[in-house]
C-alpha cells in the first residue's frame, strides 16, 4: 500500500487529523519516524507540494545524515539529521510526544545519538554494536546494551559511549510519558526498568523506552 490513512498515522506526526484521506506512506520504520515529504512540506514549509519536494530531492538540496535524500518516501528517524539550503536541523520529540525539527549548526550535523539495542560477538573477537537507528559498527568500545552512543556520520565511526547509570540524561521515545525528559535514579537490571526523576516526581519507566543522551 503506497499511502495511510490519515486517522491511522503514528501520534507522533504533527499533522491534523483533517484533511485529505489519505498520507504518504514512509518507505520503513513507520512508528519511529517521519516521511521526508512531511517535513519538507508540513513542518519546514519548503516546498507547497510533492512535485516541489521530488524537485528538492532531485536537484541534491537535502542531506539525511550526511548523505543525499533518495526520494520524498524515505525515512526521517528519531535523532537523524536534516541538511536544507545552508539550515541545519534534528528531529527531536516535543514533551506532548510530537515530532519536531530542532534547528542545530552546522557542525552538529554531522553526529547524532543512537542507543545500542544489541552486542555480537564475532570472529577474531571482534564486538559488533548493533544499534537503534539499524546501523552495525565494529568497536573495541566498552559499552554495553542500553547505552547510547554518538555517531560522527562524516567518518562513519564511533566517537562516544554514554552509559545508562544513575545521573544520566533520559529522554523517553515511546509509552504514555512520551516526550518527557529526566534523569536516571536507579537501574533495575533484573526488572528491566529505570527510576527517572521527571519535573521533581520519581517515575519508573521500562529500559527500552528510553535512551540516554548527553
Amino acid at each position: 500500500m503506497k499511502h495511510l490513512k490519515r486517522q491511522k498515522v503514528p501520534k507522533k506526526w504533527p499533522i491534523e487529523r483533517k484533511g485529505t484521506k489519505y498520507v504518504v506512506k514512509p518507505n520503513s520504520n513507520i512508528e519511529n519516524g517521519i516521511p521526508l515529504l512531511i517535513l519538507l512540506r508540513d513542518m519546514l514549509k519548503f516546498a507547497q507540494n510533492r512535485k516541489e519536494t521530488k524537485k528538492i530531492i532531485h536537484l541534491k538540496q537535502i542531506l539525511i545524515n550526511g548523505r543525499f535524500a533518495r526520494d520524498e518516501k524515505e525515512n526521517v528517524s528519531f535523532f537523524d539529521t536534516l541538511s536544507i539550503l545552508k539550515k541545519y536541523y534534528r528531529l527531536e520529540l516535543s514533551e506532548k510526544g510530537k515530532f519536531y525539527l530542532n534547528e542545530i549548526k552546522a557542525d552538529e550535523a554531522n553526529r547524532k545519538i543512537a542507543k545500542i539495542i544489541n552486542k555480537k560477538m564475532l570472529k577474531k573477537k571482534r564486538m559488533q554494536l548493533n544499534l537503534s537507528d539499524g546501523r552495525n559498527f565494529l568497536s573495541d568500545m566498552k559499552c554495553n546494551v542500553n547505552d547510547s552512543v554518538i555517531i560522527n556520520l562524516k567518518d562513519k565511526k564511533i566517537e562516544k559511549c554514554i552509559p545508562l547509570k544513575e545521573g544520566a540524561k533520559i529522554i523517553i521515545f515511546a509509552g504514555k510519558h512520551i516526550g518527557k525528559s529526566g534523569e536516571a535514579k536507579e537501574i533495575n537490571e533484573k526488572e528491566k526498568t529505570a527510576k527517572v526523576k521527571i519535573n521533581g516526581k520519581e517515575i519508573n519507566i521500562l529500559i527500552k523506552q528510553l535512551i540516554v543522551v548527553e
